[in-house]
C-alpha cells in the first residue's frame, strides 16, 4: 500500500526560486504547506500557484520553531522537509515516485545526500546526508534557533535519492546576526551553536574570534567526533588565514586525536607545506591522502575534491618541483579520470609531454 507524503517548507523571499523547487513536489506530494516568515517579494503568489496551503508566521529569529510549526501542519503519513531554493533531479522525482509505491511503513527516518556545491563540470564537490523524510506520527522536532536540526530516533534507513541546494542569492548576515543578538541577550549556546558561531565567524573573515570559538567547541563534552575533527580544519583555515603557518599544521594534525588521518586534513597539511616550498613533505601528506580516500563518515560533511582529484593535481606540482616528471605526469593522468576537460590538468599534460617526449613535440 502507497504511502502520503506532506511536504514542509519554511520560506522568505524566495520568489526566484520556490516555483522551480515546487515543480520537483508535484508528482509524489499529496500534501504541500509552504510557510512564509515575512517575504516582501512574489513569493506567497508564486506559491499559491502549487499549493492552496500557504501559511504566515510571525518570524521569531528561530528556525526551529518555524519549521515545528509548519511539521505540526502536516497530515500525511511521512513528512518530507525542503528549502525554497532546493531542487530534486529528474532521475531522483522519479525515484521519489517509486519509493511512495514501495516504501516499508517500519520505518522512521530515511537519510539523503544533499548535494551542496558543484564545480564548473558538474562533479560534487561538497555534500552531507540529512535526515531528510520521516514518519510524522513519531512527533520528531526541530531544535536550535539557527542551523537547526531534526532529532530523530528509530529505524533509520539511508536513501540514494538526492536533493540539490541550488541558491540564486542569501542573506550572508542573516545567521551571524541571529547568534550575535542570542549573545546580547545572554542566551545560553548549545556546542552546536558555538560551532556554527564559529563557522559563520569563520565564513566573515573574523579569524582571531573564530579560532577562539572552535577552541572553546573542542573543550566542551558530549560533542560529535565528526564535528571535532571539523573544528580542527576550521581552526588550521583561521591560522593559514592569518599567516600563522606553523599553528594552521598543529591544527590539521590535531585532528588526529580524534580518528584517523582523513583525506581533507591531509590536503590542508599538505598544502601549508606547498606554500612554503616544502614539497617533499607536501607529497608525503597528498600521498597519504590519496591512501586514506576511502575514509568518510557519510554523515558529515564530505569535501570531494580531497577525496578524488585534488591530491593528484597536487602531486603532479609537487613532483614537477622535485624533477620527478614520471611521477608528475602519473598523477596529473589520475587526476583527468576525474576531470577530462579541465584546463590545467590538460596544460600540465602539454608541458610534461614537452619535457618527456621533446622529439615529438618540438
Amino acid at each position: 500500500m502507497a504511502i502520503t507524503i506532506s511536504v514542509c517548507m519554511i520560506v522568505k523571499n524566495e520568489e526566484k526560486t520556490i516555483g522551480r523547487c515546487l515543480k520537483c513536489v508535484t508528482s509524489w506530494a499529496d500534501q504541500i504547506i509552504v510557510v512564509d516568515t515575512g517575504s516582501t517579494d512574489r513569493t506567497v503568489e508564486v506559491a499559491k500557484r502549487y499549493t492552496d496551503e500557504v501559511h504566515h508566521f510571525q518570524w521569531i529569529q528561530n528556525f526551529a520553531v518555524a519549521r515545528n510549526y509548519a511539521f505540526s501542519l502536516a497530515q500525511m503519513d511521512y513528512i518530507v522537509h525542503l528549502d525554497g531554493d532546493d531542487v530534486i533531479s529528474r532521475d531522483d522525482i522519479r525515484k521519489m515516485e517509486i519509493l511512495k509505491e514501495t516504501l516499508d511503513p517500519t520505518i522512521d527516518v530515511l537519510t539523503m545526500p544533499y548535494i551542496l556545491a558543484r564545480d564548473g563540470t558538474g562533479n560534487i564537490t561538497s555534500s552531507v546526508r540529512h535526515n531528510r523524510m520521516v514518519k510524522r506520527s513519531r512527533d520528531f522536532r526541530w531544535h536550535g534557533a539557527v542551523h537547526e536540526y531534526l532529532a530523530v530516533y528509530g529505524n533509520i534507513v539511508e536513501s540514494d535519492i538526492s536533493i540539490i541546494h541550488k541558491s540564486i542569492e542569501h542573506d550572508a548576515d542573516r545567521n551571524i546576526q541571529i547568534y550575535e543578538k542570542m549573545r546580547a541577550e545572554n542566551t545560553p549556546f548549545t556546542p552546536r551553536d558555538t560551532l556554527y558561531y564559529a563557522n559563520e565567524l569563520c565564513d566573515h573573515q573574523r579569524f582571531v574570534e573564530a579560532t577562539a570559538q572552535y577552541e572553546h567547541f573542542l573543550t566542551l563534552e558530549y560533542t560529535w567526533v565528526e564535528d571535532q575533527i571539523h573544528a580542527c580544519g576550521k581552526i588550521a583555515d583561521c591560522y593559514y588565514a592569518l599567516g600563522r603557518f606553523d599553528d594552521s599544521l598543529v591544527a590539521a594534525a590535531r585532528s588526529f586525536v580524534y580518528d584517523l588521518p582523513r583525506p581533507t586534513m591531509c590536503c590542508k597539511i599538505a598544502f601549508v607545506h606547498l606554500h612554503l616550498q616544502k614539497y617533499a613533505l607536501a607529497a608525503f601528506w597528498y600521498e597519504l591522502a590519496i591512501e586514506q580516500k576511502d575514509r568518510v563518515d557519510v554523515q558529515g560533511f564530505v569535501d570531494h575534491a580531497a577525496h578524488s582529484w585534488l591530491p593528484h593535481l597536487q602531486l603532479c606540482v609537487c613532483y614537477c618541483y622535485l624533477g620527478l616528471y614520471e611521477k608528475a605526469k602519473f598523477h596529473n593522468e589520475k587526476a583527468l579520470e576525474y576531470h577530462p576537460t579541465h584546463p590545467s590538468m590538460l596544460h600540465n599534460r602539454t608541458y610534461l609531454k614537452s619535457i618527456l617526449e621533446p622529439n615529438l613535440t618540438s
